[in-house]
């Protein structure tokens, strides 16, 4: 059984980075071309390797707090910690309404309109399946069909009440932001940039890229959008790149935290309709928009929803462009997107439906 502990998520995520955004080191360096000082760190929070490439004369000031203020979400949004709005939340569980910070509220409301806006796909209350499966953990398992079955009437992002800034859910249920606090993560850290004046700078949270305008010489940042499928030798490579400006690419995937059983893969993103691994016609689903905040969210009711549902929840929704990867090897991207991707698969195996 391939079991991706904390250890070895670590080791994956300094992969996953290497393959979607090549960096220059830790530190203060000069670019060549610009002449601008460029400043580049590495740091661990919400389960990843975060990696920071900022450019500006305040960019060493702009990386420090990008750091703080990443340490303090994953306090903040995760279920684990015992002083997170998070654990609170769930501690407090059909006991009525908990105060909480308003960047908390502010993601669950997004969670609730994605919600919404996908019939339940994407569904914050997922927790107890989350705990149930322990996937990425070293207590992962295969739960019991009964075990599930049992869990499946605590899901159901309906019953999170939210006023103002008390939310309350049902006795027995328990939220989790694992699906959307990194976008809201970055989208953050491109805040404190702006608030030093930092014009170019690119924040890359575990696969999550977020790009603050364009490089310092006014072309586009290149992201890697990485094989789902890295072949025997377990090395990852990029099936295609996408040339951004001020945008967020955000990627959900089955290779991202999963471990095999007897052939099968059992993997992170959980179906709220059934508590199984979502099984749809995808491996993958990138998605290109200005908030990290709503990709966050949409992709994974969209891996969820398959290829063309997906494709028909981002239309309604508007403002996103996609690259799919479906099960049997084809890349679709779509239109809007077409001009800034560069297809790399075809080596791999793959083949692209423009």
């Amino acid at each position: 059984m391939k079991s991706q502990t904390p250890r070895k998520l670590i080791a994956l995520a300094l992969v996953l980075l290497a393959a979607s955004w090549l960096l220059a080191g830790s530190g203060a360096n000069v670019n060549n071309e610009t002449e601008i000082p460029v400043f580049t760190a590495d740091s661990f929070a919400m389960g990843t390797v975060i990696s920071q490439n900022v450019y500006g004369e305040d960019g060493q000031a702009a990386v420090d707090e990008a750091i703080i203020k990443l340490s303090d979400l994953d306090g903040q949004l995760t279920f684990n910690d015992n002083q997170g709005d998070i654990y609170r939340l769930n501690k407090n569980a059909g006991n009525g309404y908990v105060e909480l910070d308003p960047e908390t509220v502010r993601v669950i409301e997004k969670a609730q309109q994605v919600a919404a806006f996908s019939g339940g796909a994407f569904d914050i209350t997922v927790g107890p399946l989350v705990k149930a499966w322990g996937i990425g953990t070293d207590n992962e398992r295969i739960p019991s069909a009964q075990e599930l079955e049992a869990l499946l009437p605590l899901i159901g992002y309906q019953n999170v009440d939210i006023d103002h800034n008390m939310v309350s859910i049902k006795r027995g249920q328990m939220v989790d932001l694992g699906g959307i606090a990194k976008g809201y993560a970055g989208d953050a850290v491109i805040e404190v940039y702006q608030r030093h004046g930092i014009t170019s700078a690119c924040v890359n949270l575990g696969g999550n890229v977020v790009t603050l305008g364009s490089k310092p010489d006014g072309s586009p940042w290149r992201v890697g959008i990485r094989d789902p499928r890295p072949g025997s030798s377990g090395n990852e490579a990029s099936l295609g790149v996408v040339k951004v400006i001020d945008k967020a690419v955000v990627t959900a995937g089955d290779d991202q935290r999963y471990f095999l059983a007897d052939g099968q893969r059992y993997h992170h993103i959980l179906d709220p309709s059934n508590g199984y691994p979502a099984r749809s016609d995808l491996m993958s689903v990138t998605l290109v928009t200005d908030s990290s905040l709503d990709a966050d969210a949409l992709d994974t009711a969209v891996y969820i929803l398959g290829l063309d549902q997906g494709r028909e929840l981002l239309r309604q929704y508007g403002g996103v462009e996609a690259v799919f990867v479906t099960t049997d090897n084809r890349v679709y991207v779509t239109e809007g997107l077409r001009d800034d991707f560069e297809f790399l698969g075809s080596d791999s195996g793959y083949v692209y439906q423009p």
